[in-house]
């Protein structure tokens, strides 16, 4: 199986190389970095550590950096595709777990959730995002007829035949980009696994803003709203057209 680590990077230059020196070497992988625009030197550091690098040289969003890694993932033949953040907020010594359930035949998807690994305030999570993020979470469960534990991690893992069959190009280039997804996802009767992973919001980790959590929150109500008119027959949407519930 050929697997490919995508790492997004915007302005991760502290981080990035702690970040890969956690990754087993055990794990047979190709990396390709998409920086989305980096004013720092994530580049130069990247390219100094022997990764592939995808440069946007503005910042055109973190959904657009995931459309850019996964069309990559189709021409390079990869199997599977995990995105790990590279601001080591997300344990990469954990990779073999997230890895574990698609390498066995076990799961389509794999998500890394920090509710299932307990004490996500007590790693720092801000209250209002730990709040906002079992609100969402469980909307979307009663949207989608899940019990997923957390939509909204970074820490993923995908078959590439999943991201083959399911139109992301027609997702948003923001971070709504992982709750849309993960719609498409569940639409396509795909099976998923969760995989608990500690919570670290340590001083480099990237996180979003209140009034940004504000927007995003919002989206994913539309997104919701979107998604229930579109299976109920009222709406139509080419970002749901996909075979089968």
């Amino acid at each position: 199986m050929k697997i490919l680590i995508y790492i997004p990077t915007y302005n991760t230059s502290r981080t990035l190389a702690e970040t890969i020196s956690k990754i087993s070497k055990d794990i047979e992988c190709e990396y390709v970095v998409v920086d989305n625009g980096s004013n720092d030197n994530t580049v130069e550091v990247a390219k100094k550590l022997g990764l592939r690098v995808i440069r946007h040289h503005s910042n055109r969003g973190y959904g657009q950096s995931q459309k850019t890694a996964y069309i990559y993932s189709f021409g390079n033949k990869a199997d599977i595709v995990v995105m790990l953040h590279s601001d080591n907020q997300y344990d990469p010594s954990l990779l073999t777990e997230i890895l574990s359930p698609i390498i066995n035949g076990e799961a389509d998807v794999v998500l890394g959730s920090r509710i299932l690994g307990g004490g996500a305030l007590e790693g720092g999570m801000p209250v209002y995002k730990y709040i906002s993020n079992r609100f969402l979470t469980m909307l979307e469960n009663l949207a989608l007829g899940t019990n997923i534990s957390e939509f909204h991690t970074g820490y993923r893992a995908y078959k590439t035949e999943v991201l083959e069959r399911i139109p992301f190009l027609f997702n948003s280039d923001s971070w709504l980009f992982d709750s849309e997804i993960m719609f498409q996802i569940v639409q396509e009767g795909c099976r998923i696994k969760e995989i608990p992973i500690p919570t670290s919001y340590h001083p480099n980790a990237k996180t979003v803003s209140f009034l940004d959590g504000m927007v995003y929150g919002l989206g994913v109500l539309k997104l919701i709203i979107h998604f229930s008119l579109n299976r109920l027959g009222i709406l139509k949407s080419k970002q749901f057209q996909i075979k089968r519930f």
